[in-house]
């Protein structure tokens, strides 16, 4: 590695911006083809949301019948649910993580294939030469300021920031601007197993949940969101809830207002499940909030084709299919929406119809390319979908599969001696992505 500033390092095939489960798939499934892959990471650890955001559960890896979110996917997920005494058997579906278990995981399977591992590195520009075509990026860390070239960039930094840098069109919320609420996810220890398991806790529709939104005492919990909790190990309950609504995750002064309000928040409905919910969480203690605020929605970058809701709606496949979903449409209340969802006339993953077992839809590779960039893929929560449908793919099961495919993608672009992603033959990598076991029926 060069140790000027000016130089540029220009050793790399691939580089991977971001290390949350689609860019370690991304970068495991580009080295393992024979890539020479850089795999860079602002926080100290990879994982993103599973380990440093705390979230306690995996969405389904399922369509109700089989396992569809295959290959890299299942293995990581497999090797999670390993590190669990408590989980059944072949439960494929909202299965709970230990994140240092997880964080284990991505590191093993990173140094496995040859990965280069940067961690507290920063992107903080994407240099063009010639129009469409990235030349390299600029990164901030320990070590200073560093510049790497690679053939095929990857941008799974959920927000699209690497292919916005390089000059990718973008869409953001809704038609007024709006995002989904964020969320800091928190772990209470000391909870009584038992109890949380057998007797009285926190579930959908449950009475005593509008009773905390409705009481005085917790004015911060202004949300139903207070039912997705998941037991980690014995005593210690994970928790993905609470709202915090105008939250922009592009925008560093509003993440951290959310996270300090996102700490609050937590100690108040650590206090509230106390009080409404004695028989597990009487004794409970807030042990640790999570280093990253959960973010639902931010850019979704334009690419070659927009997946939409309709094409959810008709189970819709693609000859250029790199995987299948079955996840919901899960957009969660505006504040405008709260008093409806307080009286149950909304639930937000059942905006749209849900899908019968065995029911899935597709995502074209045309999702992860953006339009007017040839060298840079896309993958994880801001490929290219309308806001609605957003809301199913921005899941980690669909993040692992997709950026598998990303991976598998770059490595066929170069193969061919060109950086051109439009230039990889789908069939071929239909077939790769098969030969590792994804589930990709005949379109």
């Amino acid at each position: 590695m060069s140790t000027s500033k000016n130089a540029v390092d220009n050793s790399w095939d691939v580089i991977v911006a971001g290390g949350g489960p689609a860019g370690c798939a991304a970068a495991v499934a580009a080295a393992r083809e024979g890539a020479k892959t850089l795999l860079i990471e602002s926080t100290g650890a990879l994982g993103g949301m599973g380990t440093n955001g705390l979230l306690p559960f995996w969405t389904p890896f399922s369509d109700g019948e089989k396992i569809i979110a295959r290959g890299i996917a299942e293995e990581v997920f497999n090797k999670s649910n390993e590190c669990q005494d408590h989980i059944s058997e072949g439960l494929n579906d909202w299965a709970s993580i230990d994140t240092e278990c997880l964080k284990v995981i991505y590191d093993e399977m990173i140094a496995r294939h040859g990965v280069e591992l940067q961690l507290f590195t920063s992107l903080i520009d994407t240099v063009s030469l010639e129009k469409g075509v990235v030349d390299h990026v600029v990164t901030s860390s320990k070590s200073g300021i560093r510049k790497y070239k690679a053939k095929v960039y990857i941008d799974c930094t959920g927000d699209g920031d690497l292919a916005v840098q390089a000059g990718a069109e973008y869409e953001k919320g809704d038609a007024k601007g709006n995002l989904q609420p964020a969320t800091v996810c928190f772990q209470l220890s000391n909870v009584d197993t038992y109890a949380y398991l057998y007797t009285k806790k926190p579930e959908d529709n449950d009475p005593e949940i509008k009773k905390i939104v409705n009481d005085p005492k917790y004015p911060l919990i202004k949300s139903t969101h207070l039912s997705c909790t998941h037991l980690i190990s014995p005593g210690v309950v994970g928790l993905n809830a609470g709202h915090i609504w105008n939250v922009d995750g592009t925008n560093a002064k509003s993440l951290s207002h959310a996270a300090v309000y996102g700490r609050k928040l937590a100690f108040q409905i650590k206090e509230a499940l106390s009080e409404y919910y004695p028989e597990a969480f009487a004794n409970a203690h807030l042990t640790v909030t999570s280093n990253l605020v959960g973010i639902r929605e931010t850019r979704r970058i334009i690419g070659d084709y927009i997946l939409t809701l309709e094409d959810y709606l008709e189970r819709k496949k693609f000859s250029d299919e790199i995987c299948r979903n079955a996840y919901p449409v899960d957009v969660h209340e505006s504040e405008e929406e709260i008093e409806d969802v307080v009286n149950g006339r909304l639930v937000n993953d059942r905006r749209y119809e849900l899908y019968a077992p065995g029911e899935s839809y597709g995502i074209p590779y045309r999702c992860l390319i953006p339009k007017k960039l040839n060298n840079v893929l896309v993958a994880g929560r801001s490929i290219s979908t309308d806001r609605d449908i957003n809301g199913s793919t921005r899941i980690m099961p669909v993040s692992l599969v997709v950026g598998e495919a990303a991976g598998i993608a770059a490595y066929l672009a170069i193969a061919k001696g060109a950086s051109d992603v439009r230039s990889v033959d789908t069939v071929n990598l239909r077939n790769k992505l098969k030969s590792y076991g994804g589930y990709l029926p005949d379109a």
